[in-house]
């Protein structure tokens, strides 16, 4: 009889631990585990610089996944946990930095690319002076060459 207390007891928690995800060694609830991806998704893999760190299988990935999924579980929100991130590894590890100065050169690069082609593409079109024509002695030395 007591063995049938006990089972009941714990069965409670056994249905709860078959929700749980663990991940980067961190177990959380399937929520939880949602929004570390979202935050995840966010930032910029130290290593691959092109991949979210969600994507990405480097080492330095996975433990900022861990880092990011602990604090999630501590409640903390998600905002504080970008602005630790930001704080710890510099703007650059936001895949989509916000405009503010110090990135305004990183938006304004392709308007700069632009304009400079257009520079670029107007100083050919309107050429250089035309080529100084061949004296006597030039013309017959090619004569000869040729």
């Amino acid at each position: 009889m007591r063995k049938l207390w006990l089972a009941l007891a714990l069965l409670p928690a056994l249905a709860l631990a078959q929700d749980m995800v663990t991940r980067d060694g961190v177990t959380l609830t399937p929520a939880q585990e949602t929004r570390a991806e979202a935050i995840g998704d966010q930032l910029r893999c130290l290593v691959c610089q092109n991949e979210s760190i969600e994507e990405s299988n480097a080492k330095l990935a996975g433990q900022l996944r861990g880092i990011i999924r602990q604090q999630v579980v501590q409640g903390v929100p998600d905002q504080d946990i970008m602005n630790y991130m930001v704080q710890r590894y510099g703007i650059f590890v936001l895949l989509k930095p916000p405009v503010s100065p110090l990135t305004w050169l990183l938006y304004a690069m392709p308007v700069l690319a632009l304009l400079l082609g257009a520079v670029a593409f107007w100083a050919a079109r309107r050429g250089a002076a035309p080529p100084v024509p061949l004296t006597d002695a030039e013309r017959a030395r090619l004569d000869e060459l040729l």
